[in-house]
């Protein structure tokens, strides 16, 4: 069948199979064919709009087979609020009321759980959860990492606050996992740039030290700028960073050695740390910056009468960021 041949009503968007038939847009025989892709049970696509890691057809899709009343919701919905923290394949989460059942399927994560309406928003069509349901939800999980990486993720794109997430917790008593979200909103920050960075912080914070300031704007003696630094700690004249793959282009490595070398100029200690580092030597990352941390320590208490090099932070670092208005 050629594209011109199939309904202008089905072209591009999934749609509901028992709707299709009940109209006479398509025959039961015709969808089992090579022109239509199935996605859920009861749910197809014309096979020419098919992208497999198109999220927001799949998002699309669940909610049709979904029962009334549920919404994309958990890291499906923070994907909808520009919030990407899923991998190729992983599958749609939505939240289901918990009247309903729903038969597991592949790419389907359930979630049997109250959805109020006031936790409901329709975002470019869809129903989605909130924002600051959607972190709720997400600061919730039993991987603290993770949780921790969402949170730091919808706080940094500026969609919620600390605050609203708090007390949208206080308004709940007795839902799941509370002991869990309040833990993570002690160590949550806004002004990480990325879930290593998050990672890299969190194993700094466990390890005993003292938390760092994030996306902390360096500036010389003489007050010009050096630089936006990952993790510092600027009485200290320490920096963190999380060196990732795309600092293995040669443009943005020449970069970063001459920002290395200005840094040490200025009198900073500078560490930086790999995905290697993080994930199979987290201990040694404790152990260097501790040392640098003893080091610096005693070097300020042998000089107290030093003067603080000038540093200037990021002002997500001074306020707490607004909700965005989007």
């Amino acid at each position: 069948m050629a594209r011109s041949a199939v309904p202008r009503e089905l072209r591009a968007s999934p749609f509901r199979r028992r709707d299709a038939v009940a109209t006479g847009l398509v025959t039961p025989a015709r969808l089992l064919g090579p022109h239509w892709q199935r996605l859920y049970h009861g749910v197809y696509i014309e096979a020419g709009a098919f992208a497999q890691d198109d999220h927001r057809m799949w998002c699309e899709a669940a909610l049709l087979a979904a029962p009334p009343g549920s919404a994309v919701g958990g890291l499906s919905a923070a994907r909808l609020w520009s919030v990407d923290l899923l991998a190729s394949g992983d599958p749609v989460t939505v939240i289901v009321p918990r009247s309903h059942h729903l038969r597991a399927q592949s790419r389907l994560r359930l979630i049997h759980a109250d959805l109020p309406a006031s936790d409901v928003e329709r975002l470019a069509g869809l129903l989605v959860t909130t924002p600051v349901r959607t972190a709720f939800d997400l600061g919730r999980g039993a991987d603290r990492t993770a949780a921790v990486i969402a949170v730091d993720a919808m706080l940094q794109r500026r969609l919620v606050t600390p605050g609203e997430i708090a007390a949208l917790a206080d308004r709940r008593p007795g839902w799941p996992g509370l002991a869990r979200l309040r833990a993570v909103l002690r160590v949550a920050d806004g002004g990480a740039a990325s879930p290593m960075e998050t990672r890299l912080r969190l194993l700094v914070v466990d390890g005993g030290l003292p938390r760092p300031v994030t996306q902390y704007v360096v500036r010389d003696r003489d007050g010009r700028l050096i630089g936006r630094v990952d993790l510092a700690y600027p009485q200290l004249g320490i920096v963190l960073e999380y060196e990732g793959d795309h600092h293995r282009d040669p443009a943005t490595f020449r970069k970063d050695i001459a920002r290395f070398n200005r840094l040490r100029a200025a009198g900073w200690v500078a560490l930086r740390f790999t995905a290697d580092d993080v994930f199979r030597r987290p201990q040694r990352i404790v152990e260097e910056v501790r040392r640098a941390v003893a080091e610096a320590t005693a070097l300020r208490e042998t000089r107290p009468s030093r003067s603080p090099r000038s540093t200037t932070p990021a002002k997500h670092d001074l306020v707490e960021p607004p909700r965005s208005t989007a």
